[in-house]
């Protein structure tokens, strides 16, 4: 439709229910969301971070991509083409450890089904949690191009990881060996530093007492893991300490398995820490893992990948390592080899995952070497050519981890996700890496098999920005149009898991950071301020919350109430308090519409003569437009909510809809005609202005407006236009709501309701005054109820009367037989200390040297001003304590 004249009017009540459903429907019909139909345009893209496909969205999840889709519609508005990509991610571990648990419910396990039966169900586990994240993306209004979605598993996405691993394997960057990595043993996988979850245990430190061989004596060490200690293959202690330094090059008595173990000398050990010696097992600490490097000791791994001790374990071969622990210190503790036992509460590494102690395992696996990485990362941002960290805080943390980045253990013993693109030769070893499959692999007979293990998760997440776009063919049309992508929202949570990972291989594989902004976020909490977990069940799922409020009110709520970087307080009152908001919005505009019968677009003609009320408006809502916009490109949606409500609750609804009322309902007509364009272009403004927030409410509204165009996802964005400043009327605005305020506060506090009519005097403060008073008589009488008005520069005082004191007017309220003059001096002296308050404050502000000497010259003429009006409306209330006292 190129223009809409509103033909019916708007229901009573705003129902978010089928609002929501007709417009995402009718948005997705007609492909508002979809990039690359603005060719000449300039672009601006967001990849959306992909939710696992493991269950549904959380609240957390409805923050991160409500501020994605505030910025993707207001650029869209801005002219941009823009272009949201959505997607997913397979979460290897995440994923397959739900599919297992759903087949243990039915008593069978992975390896009951074989490798190529079980990634079937695990496809079709995808598919349904895909369809629900679809389905939960149109419950929250989300503006994605579903045209453009991806899954981290799909062939372009492999065909990008094969590329990837190869290229980095040919430089060396990406190597098999054998190191301590992070060992789920109920997963039986290797996992990320991102998948183990720290949590204090109250545990024990044992004391134990290794016999030197020659029997001269002991050396006593400690640990939290006495079970471990059956691999220990040296006692370390610092060279320069004096207490052991001659025992080095010495050996000990290993109990129990009464193997001999060197003591070596070491600088890793902390001399005035324990004891000043430490047991060192290289095969399940990583600490003494290096430290065995340094010295050449045995690696001697002590149980199974599931945990269970094995056979180097002596007399403990079989057990559990919780029940080994039990045994062995009893053992110990028999032996006298355990002298001491002290409650100790550390940080005990668990798997995110299956909720089992991680164990540290001394593993073969395939590593990226990440310092060649970081290292032109690092180089890209000290030269001001790397990312822009919002809040910049952000930045000093990426580059302390990135300084000190350790090399990435990329595998995992699963069957979901990308397999290596590596082939191992049976008869000679041999390893070949391609992104193809060398000759004759997968014929019977053939020597080459394929590497089991599949890719880290993070691996292919952290190729996303580009290879999402058709990278690795670089003449691929949206990769040329749409990358390097514009801006990342994501938590704090994972800058060095995914954030930082993205910026190393965009470098790397495509000489370009990989998006210019990240927004950071914190988690959303409950109202109690405590983390979300399923173990509390404090829990906030966005659908019940759409379904009680409606998604524009969580929308509002979660976008406003969220400052960058920290996290956000989730309270029902304040979704309500955004429902009440919505509803202000469409009370406002039905009102409106009553009044605009038979206006369409055309109609509309704000260059016509104006009254003051109709400049002003116009003015707020020019300044409104700019600062909403400035806010918006500076990520600060708490101060843009804040602006948005004071404009539309304060401003339009409570102060020119109800001016506006004089010249609806009035006689002249080229007033009402004016009136109503300025309603009309006002409201429509608004609509869009709020329209990247709540999208549902704001695109029913427009649609019942006066407007041209199909969707207000595709109308212009307002603008900041100079010929709209009214600073007049502004100032004649001001004057009138002070009045009017002030009068209707005196009522209040002497309990006049405003249906009984009073005399009000005023008293302008000059010829200025006066004008502006006169002018606007009428706004003056209806809003005041007056019966009677007086307005002269010269008045005689009524001794009966309540005042008030506004800048530009002294106001006198006679209420003969209705007050009592005792009881209006003690207000007026109240008035009178806190005017007296606000001069003493300003006077010591404007004393104080530091703020003169780095305060804007403006903003101390500014306080000067107010010091100077708090000073003449504390005189003359004085001048009537003193006149009432008299």
């Amino acid at each position: 439709m190129s223009e809409n004249q509103p033909t019916t009017a708007m229901p009573t009540t705003y129902d978010p229910k089928s609002a929501e459903h007709k417009w995402y429907e009718y948005w997705m019909k007609g492909g508002y969301f979809e990039a690359g139909k603005r060719p000449d345009a300039p672009k601006y893209t967001i990849v959306i971070p992909p939710p696992n496909v493991t269950g549904m969205l959380h609240i957390g999840h409805a923050l991160d991509f409500t501020l994605q889709d505030i910025m993707t519609r207001t650029k869209r508005m801005q002219g941009f083409d823009a272009l949201w990509l959505p997607g997913s991610d397979h979460a290897g571990i995440a994923t397959q450890t739900k599919v297992e648990q759903k087949l243990r419910e039915q008593g069978l396990s992975r390896y009951d089904l074989g490798r190529e039966k079980f990634l079937e169900k695990v496809w079709e586990w995808k598919e349904t949690y895909n369809n629900t994240i679809r389905e939960q993306w149109a419950k929250m209004g989300f503006g994605l191009d579903y045209s453009r979605e991806r899954f981290t598993l799909d062939e372009g996405l492999s065909r990008a990881v094969r590329q990837v691993f190869v290229k980095l394997y040919e430089k060396g960057l990406i190597y098999r060996g054998k190191k301590i990595i992070n060992w789920d043993p109920a997963a039986r996988t290797a996992l990320s530093d991102i998948e183990v979850e720290y949590k204090e245990v109250n545990g024990n430190l044992y004391h134990l007492q290794y016999p030197l061989s020659d029997g001269s004596g002991y050396l006593t060490v400690a640990t939290t893991r006495p079970e471990t200690m059956l691999g220990d293959t040296a006692v370390a202690v610092h060279p320069e300490d004096e207490r052991y330094k001659h025992l080095i090059g010495q050996t000990l008595i290993l109990p129990i398995i009464g193997r001999e173990i060197p003591i070596v000398g070491d600088d890793y050990v902390e001399k005035e820490f324990g004891s000043g010696a430490v047991k060192i097992t290289p095969a399940h600490d990583p600490n003494d893992f290096e430290l065995g490097l340094r010295h050449d000791l045995p690696q001697i791994t002590v149980m199974d990948e599931s945990g269970t001790m094995n056979d180097q374990a002596g007399p403990y071969e079989g057990l559990d390592r919780a029940e080994c622990r039990k045994r062995i210190v009893k053992d110990l503790q028999e032996q006298g080899v355990c002298i001491r036992i002290e409650e100790h509460v550390h940080q005990v590494g668990h798997s995110e995952r299956s909720g089992a102690v991680v164990e540290p395992y001394l593993s073969t696996q395939w590593f990226v070497a990440m310092k060649p990485l970081a290292d032109r990362a690092i180089e890209a941002q000290r030269e001001g050519k790397g990312v822009n960290f919002v809040p910049d805080r952000f930045e000093r943390t990426y580059l302390q981890w990135i300084e000190n980045v350790r090399d990435w253990c990329i595998s995992r013993q699963l069957w979901w996700g990308h397999r290596i693109p590596a082939w191992h030769h049976a008869e000679t070893g041999e390893i070949y890496v391609g992104t193809e499959a060398p000759a004759g692999a997968g014929e019977e007979g053939s020597p080459w098999k394929q590497d089991e293990d599949v890719l880290d998760t993070w691996f292919s997440s952290a190729l996303w920005p580009f290879s999402t776009l058709g990278w690795p063919d670089e003449d691929a049309e949206d990769f040329k149009r749409f990358y390097p992508t514009d801006l990342l929202v994501t938590g704090y949570d994972i800058i060095y898991f995914w954030v930082a990972r993205m910026i190393f291989t965009a470098l790397e594989f495509t000489d370009q950071i990989p998006f210019k902004d990240v927004l950071m976020h914190g988690l959303v909490r409950d109202e109690n301020n405590q983390k979300m977990s399923k173990s509390l069940g404090n829990g906030i799922d966005p659908l019940d919350v759409i379904e009680k409020y409606g998604a524009d009110a969580m929308r509002f709520m979660l976008s406003t109430n969220n400052t960058p970087g920290q996290d956000l307080r989730f309270r029902w009152e304040k979704v309500e308090q955004a429902r009440n908001f919505a509803n202000k919005i469409w009370n406002a505009s039905r009102f409106a519409l009553m009044n605009l019968e038979g206006v369409s677009a055309a109609d509309i003609d704000i260059t016509v003569p104006l009254g003051t009320a109709d400049r002003w408006i116009l003015h707020r809502l020019n300044e409104t437009s700019r600062d909403v916009t400035r806010m918006i490109d500076s990520y600060d949606f708490g101060e843009t909510g804040r602006l948005l409500y004071n404009f539309i609750w304060d401003d339009l609804c409570d102060w020119y809809i109800e001016f506006a009322k004089l010249n609806l309902y009035g006689s002249d007509a080229a007033a009402k005609k004016a009136t109503q364009s300025v309603l009309a272009y006002v409201l429509d403004r608004t609509q869009r202005l709020i329209h990247p927030f709540m999208p549902f409410i704001s695109e029913e509204i427009w649609q019942h407006l006066p407007h041209e165009g199909e969707t207000i996802t595709l109308a212009a964005w307002p603008v900041y236009e100079a010929a709209l400043e009214a600073p007049e009327a502004v100032k004649e605005m001001e004057l009138l709501m002070d009045l009017i305020r002030s009068v209707r506060n005196i009522r209040a506090e002497v309990n006049v309701p405003m249906s009984k009519k009073i005399e009000l005097i005023i008293k302008p403060a000059g010829q200025s005054e006066l004008a502006i008073v006169e002018r606007n008589r009428e706004f003056v009488e209806r809003f005041c109820g007056t019966s009677k008005l007086d307005i002269a520069l010269a008045v005689e005082t009524p001794e009966k009367a309540m005042t008030a004191i506004v800048t530009g007017a002294d106001l006198y309220f006679p209420l003969a037989g209705l007050i009592d003059i005792a009881q209006e001096i003690v207000r007026l002296e109240k008035e009178l200390k806190t005017l007296n308050g606000e001069v003493e404050r300003i006077e010591k502000k404007l004393g104080n040297e530091g703020f003169v000497a780095k305060a804007p010259a403006k903003v101390i003429e500014e306080e000067k001003a107010k010091m100077a009006d708090y000073a003449d409306k504390r005189d003359k209330v004085l001048a009537r304590i003193a006149e009432l006292r008299g």
